[in-house]
């Protein structure tokens, strides 16, 4: 098993950028595919990114594709995502999750294995 913890939302103006961190405990982190997902209040939650247990393939929503970038350091058990260009729209709660089944990250929530407990992104107009 493993524990995950989000760091890195915040409070940022339209066009800003955040980084945001999924630090992992427990098992290694290679041995799950990894996921980012966001939910806003009164909104079902949706995916925005995933990556392969390598970090050779990634997967992204079409609403943040060119904007977001999703990685990964195995060596430092810790996956990233830096959001740039931020919208209005993007204000959410940002979870990452991990997937102990599969090598390749996959859209479908209910996949995922373990959970953080979620960053608040809030992004002003």
């Amino acid at each position: 098993q493993v524990q995950l913890v989000e760091s890195g939302g915040g409070l940022v103006q339209a066009g800003g950028s955040l980084r945001l961190s999924c630090a992992t405990s427990g098992r290694a982190l290679s041995n799950y595919a990894m996921g980012w997902f966001r939910q806003a209040p009164g909104k079902e939650r949706e995916f925005v990114a995933s990556i392969s247990r390598s970090g050779r393939s990634t997967d992204y929503a079409d609403s943040v594709k060119g904007r977001f970038t999703i990685s990964r350091d195995n060596a430092k058990n810790t996956v990233y995502l830096q959001i740039n260009s931020l919208k209005p729209e993007d204000t959410a709660v940002y979870y990452c999750a991990a997937d102990e089944s599969l090598r390749v990250g996959i859209r479908t929530l209910t996949a995922y294995d373990y959970w953080g407990q979620g960053t608040q992104v809030t992004v002003s107009s």
